[in-house]
């Protein structure tokens, strides 16, 4: 009987794990994970994908969301962490190092008689999308784009002329010092640095924006970390997302930020007698998009393919635009007539976007720029060789630590003595206590 229950036991145990195993893998296939940055979706159209998609597919949902605030942190997660994601929503060039890292699935289109609203993205985006692989395989099949716009100067207009803000040397100017937000992000910094570096070269047309963001050699890596140095007295903080409150406080008078921030953070000032503007500088910037992926450890494919084909509807779409300030990628005449304004003085060449119909359109030129401006502005690529990479963060690590100013590091140094003479303190106390029951122990042995 004895020999009997060690083979039966083993067995009955495999059968309660192998229970346990279907349960939650049945379990999991009614969860979608997203992971999306902060305050970037309107919260009704999350809430109400779970009852589209029962619509559409027949089977329940519930969402998990998940949000960040640097694309660095969400990679890691993922790439060191094997986070099981369903749904992230990356910038254009950490898609780029994803696709080479082979982190991505293919988004499935079949999506059987739910029409595929991918269709309506923009060839714009989509084109400097597949521009970023060279290896036989279209990025559009792995990335959708959601979000995009450009990087540019939101300023104080009672303190700040438009002619200044109108240039990067704005942000090197000594008349702004410690009044100036900068984005805690590299890349962008990075890439405005060097602009600002070769304006003259620029001028002349002996290079060009694209070439000049995405040039990691030792000789730009150095430039850009001496004009950042330089910038520093100017820098009140680095920030990924209280700029544009701070801005609409009146606290800083420039914050170097993404045009969807700029939009929020204009309107919202307006509504307490804050005048902010925004441009584009003259020497170029960058045009940036996020796009909706799948990790390659995503455990419901299914579901995130549908999150992401929902997330193309036009009324989708401008329903998360009107919530959060910024642009989507779809780019549909339903979309193009909501957005047009009458009252507007400036007319836009937006045929690069929605098509030749649109060459002279009244549309914000913030969240919409005319081609005048995208044709001086480029997309951010990764920097993919691992070691110039870690050249270009450790540049940028020692920019941001060499920023502290000088009270704030006698400060660290004057806490730091503290917490020294504390714990010096505490172990002496400990040395006598320690004697002192040693003593007590002796006397006692004596006796």
């Amino acid at each position: 009987m004895l020999k009997k229950m060690k083979y039966i036991l083993p067995f009955f145990l495999a059968l309660l794990i192998l229970g346990g195993c279907v349960r939650s893998a049945e379990e999991r296939s009614h969860i979608l994970k997203v992971y999306n940055w902060a305050d970037y979706i309107d919260e009704d159209v999350l809430a109400e994908f779970p009852e589209w998609f029962k619509e559409q597919t027949g089977e329940d949902i519930e969402v998990i969301y998940q949000v960040f605030d640097i694309n660095e942190v969400m990679l890691t997660k993922i790439e060191r962490g094997h986070e099981d994601f369903d749904v992230v929503c990356p910038s254009e060039y950490i898609i780029e190092r994803m696709m080479k890292k082979d982190m991505l699935l293919p988004i499935d289109r079949d999506f059987g008689n739910t029409p595929d609203y991918i269709d309506n993205l923009t060839p714009y985006i989509q084109r400097e999308l597949n521009k970023m692989i060279t290896d036989g395989r279209l990025v559009t099949d792995y990335a959708v784009a959601y979000m995009w716009g450009t990087a540019g100067i939101l300023y104080n207009k009672s303190l700040v002329t438009e002619e200044e803000a109108f240039t990067w040397k704005s942000l090197w100017n000594p008349k702004f010092k410690n009044t100036i937000l900068m984005k805690d992000s590299y890349r962008d910094c990075y890439g405005t640095a060097i602009i600002y570096a070769n304006a003259d070269r620029l001028r002349r047309g002996e290079v060009s924006v694209e070439q000049l963001m995405n040039d990691n050699s030792a000789e730009a890596i150095a430039t850009a970390e001496e004009c950042l140095k330089q910038m520093k007295p100017n820098i009140a903080g680095w920030e990924a997302d209280f700029g544009k409150e701070m801005m609409t406080k009146g606290k800083v008078l420039i914050n170097f930020t993404w045009s969807g921030d700029a939009v929020w953070a204009i309107e919202e000032a307006a509504e307490v007698g804050v005048e902010l503007d925004y441009v584009v500088p003259i020497e170029g910037s960058n045009v940036w998009f996020d796009g909706w992926v799948i990790p390659k450890y995503s455990r419901n494919v299914k579901a995130a393919s549908w999150f992401i084909n929902y997330m193309c509807r036009p009324d989708i779409a401008l329903r998360n635009m009107d919530a959060i300030g910024y642009v989507s990628a779809v780019a549909t005449d339903e979309i193009l007539e909501a957005k047009i304004d009458t009252t507007l003085d400036t007319y836009s060449d937006l045929s690069y976007f929605f098509g030749p119909h649109a060459d002279s359109v009244q549309v914000d030129p913030i969240q919409y720029p005319s081609r005048e401006v995208i044709e001086r502005c480029a997309v951010i690529r990764d920097f993919s060789n691992k070691e110039d990479l870690e050249k270009v963060l450790e540049m940028w690590s020692r920019v941001k630590g060499d920023n502290l100013n000088a009270g704030l590091v006698l400060f660290i140094f004057a806490v730091i003595g503290i917490l020294f003479v504390v714990v010096v303190v505490n172990k002496v106390k400990k040395f006598r206590r320690n004697q002192q029951r040693n003593r007590y122990r002796r006397r006692r042995k004596r006796r």
